[in-house]
């Protein structure tokens, strides 16, 4: 494994930070950073298996009438899945949804706890909801692995892993407390717009001096 220590890490950081800046795109982390919990978790939840644009626009028609915990409750799943769709598996997310609310409202004052064990409870969240939810509603520091922070920690060589779960422990043990939250922004936006699961563009990549490439077979 390439020895991260803490100022590599942190050019690797500075570097991601720079490319994002120059692709100007919003991730649905960047998105919500402004939102409150509860509409960063519904949207979080509609989210998964679903395109970023599909998401905004499915959350954007939610809200208009569900804008809490309470609303959201006292909607019928068939409404939540009208007003969502076309995002992937709208139905199960719509009566996920649809309970969450009413667990929101009954069991939390209509507030989206900030404890990990309570997020996972919840229907259809996940350890990637819930760091997330965690990292950007409440500013707990949480590593929120997806695909490509999995993908992309492992060619770095930051971790060598094979599950996102152990990605997330081994991170935890690799990154510093304060870049937990954003890291998994950064390396969204990288590999939407450069590290692709095949064939990456590693022609002029800005992380050439940084990335030894690990299990790429074939690039661009």
């Amino acid at each position: 494994m390439v020895d991260w220590n803490e100022p590599r890490v942190r050019k690797l950081v500075q570097q991601l930070e720079d490319f994002r800046l120059e692709c100007r795109v919003t991730t649905l982390a960047e998105e919500e950073k402004t939102r409150s919990p509860f509409r960063l978790l519904v949207a979080c939840v509609i989210s998964l298996r679903t395109k970023d644009e599909v998401t905004a626009k499915a959350s954007q028609r939610l809200f208009a009438i569900a804008p809490d915990s309470d609303r959201l409750a006292r909607l019928d799943a068939e409404g939540i899945a009208k007003a969502i769709y076309p995002a992937g598996f709208y139905n199960t997310k719509s009566r996920q949804l649809n309970e969450i609310g009413r667990i929101l409202r009954d069991e939390y004052g209509g507030e989206v706890p900030p404890d990990e064990s309570a997020l996972l409870a919840l229907p259809g969240v996940g350890r990637k909801t819930a760091n997330l939810v965690l990292g950007l509603g409440f500013g707990i520091p949480a590593i929120c692995v997806d695909t490509h922070v999995h993908r992309i920690s492992n060619r770095l060589g930051l971790v060598a892993t094979k599950t996102p779960e152990q990605t997330e422990r081994a991170l935890n043990e690799v990154l510093p407390r304060d870049l937990w939250v954003p890291i998994n922004d950064l390396l969204v936006t990288f590999g939407q717009n450069r590290c692709h699961p095949t064939s990456p563009r590693c022609t002029e990549c800005p992380l050439e001096d940084l990335c030894p490439r690990i299990g790429v077979t074939r690039s661009r």
